[in-house]
């Protein structure tokens, strides 16, 4: 049985994506993680054509000690009327390192005719005369036929020509482009069928996402015979996108029973999408298939019931199979269930008479325009309220207040009092925010020098009632962290100073109750 090829290529057309520019050192932190996941192949860029692209194979060849994956190097057939050992670009993949070379060829007779401005048989003496060539220097080739699709439907004979030639002249696989994302699956299989049933090549798939269908146009070519299926981690690519690769590898070995990964690190799916998107700066996506935050989320209290007898009824897999977890958010359609399986999910262990408090203030505080689905910090110190008697304090606030004009920094002053002793400390920041986190750090901090480590991470605001325009109430989310994880608080005021400084002392507070937690554990 022919291996099957997981082909990544996050690093060549994923870069291409609007606002995404990797450094050579980007490129190598993630060729790490991708073999970490056990792709196949990992398409390093361009030698030759981009400088960046250069260096970094050069430097994967002493940097890069890769376990699962090959490099691959990516590049275009000869020019026309030039000998392939003759052109500098074809030298350039030679010398690259990289032991497979994936060359883009035309197959669509317009675009060689119009874009390359050569005739339709040049085109094929490039294509073969490439091929043959880097064979001839002992590196595997695979082909990209660029416009496959588009091709095919304009000129069948011409575009299958393109695929005989390239297997004729040493290339392992062709892959089918559909380079302008404009395919449905349907569309997809029948033309891989015919391709496959007519020349005998083995086929490989390339789909973007311009209709939304690129990880079901992968899966429907794999259906149809294609054994060779690129993509890019988080759907990276120009306009909508490639197809995600986690998306297609969890769909094939999930749902289709295909092994194409080395067996158990389909676990670190969620690991590394999250790791390529730290090093890309682009956010991860919270509705991502598998992998994202949200993918394994729940709400409703129906749900909530029903995952509290058995997690499977609301639930397509076990999300630990692609190494995520399932959530429970609180909201003001949680139920008791809800309340009870989150207080487990936070280590309490809710009596009846605490669950029906905590649901309650629960509806009662989101109606007042809280909000705990993003917040677990507030909602533990909730928690923690209703069962232990008392909400967690570590300093009393005697009071505080902001300065602010439009010629200097904004000024703060906290009057605190911590384990009896009286803390009165002014802060400056750009804006009143800043001054009061400044303030109230600097004044804690000095009874409890942990304080230290907590950093302010993000900072959200919303006015949620929108019908009293600048009198509107105002909701506050913040994210702190520390070297062990993060953690967001809630708040919520007449304007932005109030709500944040609630959040405030909320994330400060459970930053404490952590770390003590973790002092005595």
């Amino acid at each position: 049985m022919t291996d099957f090829h997981v082909y990544d290529t996050t690093l060549r057309d994923g870069a291409q994506q609007e606002g995404l520019n990797l450094s050579v050192a980007d490129k190598l932190a993630i060729a790490r993680q991708l073999d970490g996941l056990g792709v196949g192949y990992i398409e390093g860029g361009w030698p030759g054509a981009n400088p960046k692209d250069t260096e970094f194979f050069r430097r994967a060849v002493g940097e890069l000690e890769l376990k699962h994956a090959q490099l691959a190097a990516f590049g275009a057939t000869r020019r026309a009327g030039v000998k392939a050992a003759d052109d500098p670009l074809i030298a350039a993949l030679r010398e690259s390192g990289a032991g497979v070379v994936t060359l883009v060829a035309k197959s669509h007779d317009r675009h060689v005719e119009l874009a390359l401005r050569t005739t339709l048989a040049e085109n094929l003496a490039m294509i073969a005369d490439t091929v043959a060539h880097l064979r001839s220097e002992g590196q595997r080739v695979f082909l990209d036929a660029e416009h496959f699709f588009d091709g095919y439907r304009a000129n069948r004979d011409y575009a299958l020509e393109v695929l005989r030639t390239a297997a004729e002249a040493g290339a392992e696989v062709v892959a089918l482009c559909d380079t302008n994302g404009g395919m449905l699956p349907g569309w997809i299989a029948d033309v891989v069928h015919d391709v496959i049933s007519t020349t005998g090549v083995r086929v490989g798939i390339h789909c973007h996402n311009d209709t939304g269908c690129a990880v079901a146009n992968s899966l429907a070519a794999v259906d149809a015979g294609a054994s060779h299926v690129q993509g890019t981690i988080n759907g990276y690519g120009e306009r909508t996108g490639n197809a995600d690769l986690i998306s297609v590898v969890a769909n094939l070995e999930l749902k289709l029973g295909r092994p194409v990964l080395p067996a158990g690190l389909l676990r670190e799916a969620t690991r590394t999408a999250h790791a390529v998107a730290e090093v890309t700066n682009v956010p991860p996506a919270g509705r991502q298939p598998y992998v994202g935050a949200s993918a394994f989320t729940h709400k409703a209290g129906l749900h909530a019931s029903a995952i509290k007898v058995d997690p499977d009824l609301y639930q397509h897999m076990d999300p630990a199979g692609v190494g995520n977890d399932m959530r429970l958010l609180v909201s003001d359609m949680a139920g008791r269930a809800s309340i009870e399986l989150k207080g487990k999910e936070l280590g309490f262990d809710l009596t009846g008479e605490h669950t029906l408090r905590v649901t309650g203030r629960v509806k009662e505080l989101e109606a007042a325009g809280y909000t705990f689905e993003a917040a677990d910090a507030s909602f533990e110190l909730l928690l923690a309220e209703e069962v232990e008697g008392a909400r967690p304090s570590y300093f009393e606030v005697e009071s505080w207040r902001v300065i602010s004009d439009h010629r200097t920094l904004t000024e703060a002053t906290v009057k605190i009092v911590a384990d009896g002793v009286r803390y009165v400390v002014t802060g400056e920041g750009n804006g009143p925010v800043n001054a009061l986190d400044q303030a109230l750090r600097s004044a804690i901090g000095q009874a409890f020098p942990a304080v230290a480590r907590f950093e302010l991470t993000d900072y959200k605001v919303r006015l949620f009632d929108d019908g009293h325009g600048t009198d509107a109430k105002t909701r506050v989310l913040i994210e702190t962290s520390d070297a062990d994880g993060s953690w967001v608080t809630v708040g919520v005021g007449e304007n932005v100073i109030e709500a944040s400084w609630e959040a405030l002392v909320d994330g400060l507070t459970f930053g404490l109750r952590r770390h003590r937690a973790g002092e005595t554990g």
